[in-house]
C-alpha cells in the first residue's frame, strides 16, 4: 500500500519509518525537513518516565526510555544522553502533588533533601526544601535526532519530498503529522487542536563548566514545573544552557511570524536569579516559540479522521511528544493498517479542557 505522510517532525518521520519497514510505499512531504520552526527542530528535548499519577504514561515513559537506549547504539553517535532528571519543589512533595505521585511510581530514587546544597551547589537550596532525582532520564539532541531518523528513513526507501502538500492533493492514505500546522490542513480539527508558543531562551555562562553534566552537579531539571513551568538543561557542547517554560503560553497563528515577547525575558531573569543565581547574567543568545500541538485534553490524537475513511491524524503532542519518539510510529502506523488505536490517543469526543501534569496551566 501507497501512503502519504505531511510533516517531517517527530510524529511524522517516526511514522514514515514504521510504515516503510512494514513494507509501504510511502511519500514523506515537508518543505524543508527537518522544518526550522518544527517543535522538534531545537537543541534539546527532555526524555523522561516521570508523569505524576498518570499510570499509562509513566508505562509508556518506561518503553520509549528502552527505546532510546536502543537507538543510541544506531545513531551515527549516541543523541540520548541518559544523565538523569532533577525534580525540585518548592514545599514538601505530599501526596497529590506532581512531584511526590511521580517519585512513588519510579524504583529506588533518591528524595534531594538533606544533600541538595552540596550535591547540587549551583541551586539556591534555600529555595527548593525537597525534591528528587531520577537517574532513569535525561535529554536527546533533538534537532539531530530528527535529522539522522530522515536520513535512515531516505535510506529505507521513504521518499522524502521537499515541497507543501494538501489532503486534497493525496490519493490514498495519508498521514497528517504537521504539528501545530495540522488544524490548518485538517480545518475540522480546529475544536480539538490549537497552536500555542511556548518561550524558550538560550543563555552563554562565561565558564559553562559548572553547568555542564557533573554526575550529577547539573543534570536536566524541572523547578516546580507543574506550579511554575519552569525547566531546562546542561550546558551542550557548544556552552549553551537552554531554560523554558511549559506553561499555558501564547496562542499564535502557526503560518506567521513568531517571537518571544520582550517581556519574558524579565520572566526567565527573575527566576534564575531567585533559583540560579550564577546563571540570572548569563548573554542570552538564542531564542524561540516552541511550537505546541494543543489537544483540548492533553493527550495526543492518532486515529483516522471520522467522515474520511483514508485520512489519519497523528498530532497534538501538547509539549509532551518527543520523549515517545521510539514508540510513536509504530502507535501511527497500527491504525492505518486498521489496528485500533491506542485507547488515550484515539479519536474522542470534545471535553474539559486539561494539561499533562507536568504542566503550569
Amino acid at each position: 500500500m501507497a501512503v502519504t505522510v505531511i510533516g517531517g517532525g517527530i510524529f511524522g518521520v517516526t511514522a514514515a519509518l514504521a510504515l516503510r519497514i512494514r513494507g509501504h510505499e510511502v511519500d514523506l512531504f515537508d518543505p524543508d525537513s527537518p522544518h526550522p520552526d518544527a517543535a522538534s527542530t531545537d537543541i534539546s528535548k527532555v526524555v523522561r518516565a516521570d508523569y505524576g499519577a498518570d499510570d499509562t504514561l509513566t508505562a509508556l515513559g518506561r518503553r520509549a526510555l528502552l527505546g532510546w537506549r536502543e537507538w543510541n547504539s544506531t545513531f551515527s553517535r549516541p543523541l540520548f544522553h541518559e544523565e538523569g532528571f532533577l525534580l525540585l519543589s518548592r514545599t514538601q512533595m505530599e501526596p497529590g502533588g506532581f512531584e511526590h505521585e511521580s517519585f512513588r511510581r519510579q524504583p529506588n530514587l533518591r528524595r534531594v533533601a538533606p544533600g541538595f546544597r552540596e550535591a547540587h551547589p549551583d541551586w539556591n537550596a534555600d529555595a527548593y526544601p525537597d525534591g528528587y532525582f531520577n537517574p532513569a532520564g535525561g535529554w536527546a539532541e533533538s534537532g539531530e535526532v530528527v535529522r539522522q531518523l530522515g536520513e535512515r528513513a531516505r535510506a529505507a526507501g521513504v521518499r522524502i519530498v521537499a515541497e507543501q502538500t494538501t489532503v486534497e492533493r493525496v490519493a490514498g492514505p495519508c498521514v497528517v503529522a504537521a504539528g501545530a500546522w495540522t488544524h490548518h490542513l485538517l480545518p475540522e480539527l480546529a475544536d480539538r487542536l490549537r497552536a500555542v508558543g511556548q518561550p524558550v531562551l538560550h543563555f552563554r555562562p562565561q565558564d559553562p563548566d559548572p553547568f555542564r553534566w557533573r554526575a550529577p552537579r547539573f543534570p536536566v531539571w524541572a523547578a516546580d514545573i507543574s506550579r511554575t513551568g519552569w525547566y531546562g538543561f546542561p550546558a551542550n557542547a557548544d556552552g549553551l544552557v537552554k531554560v523554558a517554560n511549559h506553561g499555558v503560553g501564547i496562542e499564535v497563528d502557526p503560518t506567521g511570524p513568531r517571537e518571544v515577547p520582550p517581556e519574558w525575558e524579565e520572566r526567565f531573569r527573575a527566576f534564575l536569579r531567585e533559583s540560579i543565581p550564577a546563571l540570572a547574567h548569563a548573554p542570552r543568545v538564542g531564542e524561540r516559540l516552541c511550537l505546541y500541538s494543543d489537544s483540548f485534553d492533553g493527550d495526543f490524537l492518532i486515529d483516522r479522521v471520522p467522515g474520511r475513511s483514508d485520512v489519519f491524524v497523528a498530532a497534538g503532542g501538547s509539549g509532551h511528544g518527543f520523549k515517545f519518539a521510539p514508540v510513536l510510529g509504530e502507535l501511527i502506523a497500527d491504525v492505518v493498517d486498521g489496528l485500533a488505536p491506542h485507547p488515550r490517543f484515539a479519536w474522542r469526543e470534545l471535553g474539559e479542557r486539561r494539561t499533562e501534569d507536568a504542566r503550569h496551566a
